[in-house]
């Protein structure tokens, strides 16, 4: 074979070897995009870096708050004088926000429920919770193994949605009294619909400004953090206080 004829067949198969290589079809580069606004908008919310657990779907903060890398990222900015995420569930999702029961966590249907009833019944406030068993539903509460030390993780909202996701450590609380497997539901439903750590300060968390009109400590907070089968099983006065003035009738 002559060396004309070599080189021919070598410029083919460069050419061929290029053409077989997939090019990049920009999906990795949205999501890394995507993921990096998300990123953004957790440091924006006042979380600082060293708080910031990167996994691969999702980043999680203060143990048991998350926010999913495809998330819809609000595009309205933060509004320093309420003590939330910045984001809320829009005034005709909070109404009937639908609750689907993963078939993990059937058997705890009961502490559900009970959860549900107190947000339900917080007086002058819009929050509405349903369980459906359908296809169609906003929010999935489904058991996980979060590891020692979490109880549970909720999602905060975006896009005028509720978070989409409530993970309970089943078999960590299990040995819990039902009123304190109840309040870890309850207390996951609130970061669901905005609510933060009320005792953010007293664990070193990231800065917050309190609701305007419910401002202070409260020792008596459901919503307060790291409290895991000790802390309040019913909502206290401003608890029911906030979650009204962010979604008041």
């Amino acid at each position: 074979m002559s060396k004309k004829m070599l080189f021919s067949m070598a410029i083919l198969l460069a050419v061929g070897s290029g053409a077989c290589k997939k090019s990049g079809s920009g999906k990795n580069d949205t999501q890394d995009d995507n993921a990096a606004k998300v990123y953004a908008h957790i440091l924006e919310l006042g979380f600082p870096k060293s708080e910031i657990v990167n996994k691969p779907d999702v980043f999680v903060v203060e143990g048991d708050i998350v926010f999913p890398k495809n998330m819809r990222v609000p595009s309205e900015k933060v509004r320093p004088e309420q003590y939330y995420t910045g984001s809320l569930v829009s005034a005709t999702k909070v109404v009937n926000i639908r609750l689907k029961v993963d078939a993990s966590m059937t058997s705890m249907q009961s502490e559900i429920n009970s959860a549900i009833s107190q947000w339900n019944s917080v007086a002058n406030c819009k929050i509405h919770w349903t369980v459906v068993t359908g296809t169609s539903y906003d929010v999935l509460i489904v058991n996980s193994n979060l590891g020692n030390g979490i109880c549970g993780q909720g999602t905060f909202p975006s896009g005028g949605n509720a978070g989409g996701t409530i993970w309970i450590n089943k078999n960590y609380i299990a040995g819990n009294s039902f009123a304190q497997r109840a309040r870890t539901i309850c207390h996951e439903m609130g970061h669901n619909v905005s609510l933060r750590h009320t005792n953010w300060a007293a664990r070193g968390e990231s800065g917050a400004t309190a609701v305007p009109g419910v401002g202070g400590t409260d020792a008596s907070s459901l919503m307060n953090g790291g409290q895991c089968g000790s802390g309040a099983t019913v909502l206290s006065t401003k608890d029911k206080q906030a979650a009204a003035v962010l979604y008041p009738l």
